[in-house]
């Protein structure tokens, strides 16, 4: 089981690692809430998010998300000496900190630059980093660390930006491929198509048939009644029989 988790993690970062440029040590953006999820069911974050995530961390808070849960009161003291031994990160809220969630995403921007994974178990806050290209997302389901499947808007970005790479980053690689010869420039340009002329068939003209001595058109509807030869003898009977 142990086994499954960990390949599934592993094909999890290297999504990031290539598609976003994520490397050592990765920088876990840590708030109040999963410092509580994880003294609630004695998960030692220090161990065994390293151990999970197989490779080494930065844990990282911001002075907001410390300030919040200073603000909840006595009840999380013990999650609060749990978030103040990792590093305070620059945030920019100095002397006006805001809410902890707004403070993560404020760092996270459009592309989360930084390449942070944000540790949480802010339900709001989790959507709201789904929607973000590039976010790995961590959090407990119970004793068990589970980072999340690379969401659809990351994995849309990662195949219009194929290894971090621009579209026009791409383009100059082909160029310079055509240029020194390395790509035949024939599969890129399509076939052109030749006009083709008239259809033999149809120029040909029509035959003329013709039925006892009258010329009939083989388009025409109505062919005319053909003439009736009468033998000789049957002529001279005929005769005979009038007069």
């Amino acid at each position: 089981m142990k086994i499954k988790r960990y390949k599934k993690v592993n094909k999890h970062l290297n999504f990031y690692v290539n598609n976003f440029g994520f490397r050592h040590p990765y920088q876990v953006l840590v708030d109040g809430t999963f410092c509580f999820a994880a003294l609630n069911n004695k998960v030692n974050i220090s161990d065994n998010i390293p151990r999970y995530l197989q490779g080494e961390l930065k844990l990282l808070t911001t002075q907001c998300a410390v300030i919040e849960m200073e603000n909840l009161g006595s009840k999380l003291s013990g999650a609060l000496i749990v978030l103040k031994q990792y590093p305070v990160h620059k945030c920019g809220h100095e002397g006006k900190p805001i809410v902890a969630s707004k403070c993560l995403l404020s760092m996270l921007g459009n592309c989360n630059p930084n390449h942070y994974i944000v540790a949480s178990q802010d339900r709001d806050l989790q959507n709201n980093v789904r929607n973000l290209v590039g976010v790995p997302l961590l959090y407990l389901h119970g004793k068990t660390p589970v980072l999340e499947q690379p969401s659809k808007v990351s994995v849309e970005a990662a195949k219009d930006n194929l290894g971090g790479i621009s579209m026009s980053e791409r383009q100059t690689i082909e160029k310079l491929k055509l240029e020194n010869g390395m790509v035949s420039d024939n599969r890129d340009k399509p076939k052109k198509k030749k006009k083709k002329g008239p259809n033999p068939l149809s120029c040909k003209k029509k035959k003329k048939q013709s039925v006892e001595g009258k010329v009939v058109k083989s388009g025409d509807r109505k062919v005319k009644r053909q003439k009736v030869r009468i033998p000789e003898h049957v002529r001279e009977v005929l005769f005979n029989k009038k007069t």
